[in-house]
């Protein structure tokens, strides 16, 4: 009787005394570690590091003490690596960018280059402005970062028991790690689609942003950074938006800002100030649809220069020159792109007008009046040149206008 009663003690601490079915074990982890994924891309994320929404006081710190106690992750150095990531993009100095690292090392050991960055006390305290500077957060979230995570490991402990509690706690201490630092900053600049081209190399992953909370769709994010939107075609979802809204429904959030949306009216008789202002505030979007316009000459061009039997530079290299990516192509891509521009006088004009378009919005030094001269120049331009595809781009660009935020 002895025996029974210490060998159901024994398997009691080891097992639990609950000793669920599994599928309960796999509930109990996704309800968890999402909820862990919306308190980062809404909190951390959204909020602290690009100010895109406001949270409530008590929406805000569930936050905060939810992170303590499933990551350990201090809000300023989180939101100070992150800045610095968006500030130096695809060079040496970003923390954790699979163009400069390697893929393989950024999804697998991306966690190891947040230590790594946020060890840097300079950058902490150049970027990491603007984070909670309260009492709980200097007297528990920052000194005790790691007893949450220690009483996180005793509550599924005591809920499972050792070996199923702590395998349980495995899971929750890997996924931020493998999702938001590893998928999310190794994955989303390597493999996906590009919507727009900001300049560095990141990638919508899938459109459904459900998994990682709607940080799926990292492109989108860095084209409008301080936007609190994260979806941007219709066919994107970002169900950490879902939330916000329904925070902001109940009086919890306010969305401070989300990013313009291009809208396409009546085309006007005249270029106008209005119309430049527009075109400046959606230039991600315009270069986007630009591109997308004349791609299918710039490619019917390509093969007719290859049938004359010039030597041609590959699609893809057509498609990174065309989509303002040319910080992608080596020299022998540069060169290549050179001769068919001089081989074809399409591809000439349209490189010409790509050019021309692209400085009405970096040209600091022209007035806005200059520039409304530069635009309507360009409008003469397109539409008189024998390129279909450019003269419609422009009669189309005539009718842009910006959507006003609701």
């Amino acid at each position: 009787m002895e025996t029974i009663l210490n060998s159901s003690i024994i398997n009691t601490i080891f097992f639990g005394a609950l000793q669920p079915a599994f599928w309960v074990y796999a509930v109990y982890i996704l309800c968890l570690t999402h909820i862990t994924i919306a308190a980062v891309t809404i909190f951390l994320h959204r909020s602290q590091a690009h100010r895109s929404v406001e949270l409530h006081p008590i929406i805000s710190h569930f936050f905060r003490f939810w992170l303590w106690l499933t990551t350990g992750m201090i809000t300023r150095e989180w939101a100070a690596v992150h800045r610095k990531h968006h500030a130096k993009a695809e060079t040496p100095e970003d923390p954790h960018s699979p163009q400069v690292y390697g893929v393989f090392s950024v999804l697998f050991c991306g966690a190891a280059h947040y230590v790594r960055a946020k060890r840097d006390r300079e950058m902490v305290e150049r970027y990491g402005y603007g984070t909670p500077d309260d009492w709980v957060e200097n007297n528990v979230y920052t000194p005790l970062c790691k007893w949450g995570v220690t009483l996180m490991a005793f509550i599924n402990v005591g809920l499972f028991g050792v070996i199923p509690g702590m395998l349980v706690w495995t899971v929750q201490m890997l996924w931020i790690p493998f999702w938001a630092a590893g998928v999310v900053n190794g994955i989303g600049h390597f493999w996906g689609y590009r919507t727009f081209q900001p300049q560095d190399e990141s990638r919508n992953i899938v459109p459904l942003g459900v998994v990682i909370g709607g940080e799926e769709l990292h492109n989108n994010h860095h084209a409008f950074p301080t936007s609190a939107r994260l979806s941007n075609r219709w066919y994107e979802f970002d169900i950490g938006w879902l939330y916000i809204r329904l925070f902001e429904i109940a009086g919890m959030a306010k969305v401070k800002r989300i990013a313009p949306k291009l809208l396409s009216a009546d085309s006007r008789a005249t270029c106008d100030l209005d119309m430049l202002q527009s075109i400046i505030t959606n230039r991600l979007e315009v270069l986007s649809r630009f591109s997308a316009s004349v791609k299918k000459s710039c490619h019917k061009e390509l093969q007719r220069v290859a049938r004359a039997g010039n030597k041609v530079p590959t699609t893809a290299v057509v498609n990174n020159w065309l989509h303002g990516m040319e910080r992608r192509l080596n020299s022998m891509d540069k060169q290549a792109i050179g001769k068919l521009i001089e081989d074809s006088p399409r591809i000439a004009k349209i490189d010409e007008l790509r050019r021309e378009l692209v400085s009405l919005w970096e040209d600091r030094t022209v007035s806005p009046e200059d520039l409304v001269q530069r635009l309507r120049d360009w409008c003469v331009k397109a539409e008189k040149s024998d390129i279909v595809p450019l003269s419609q781009f422009s009669t189309d660009l005539r009718g842009y206008r910006t959507a006003p935020v609701a």
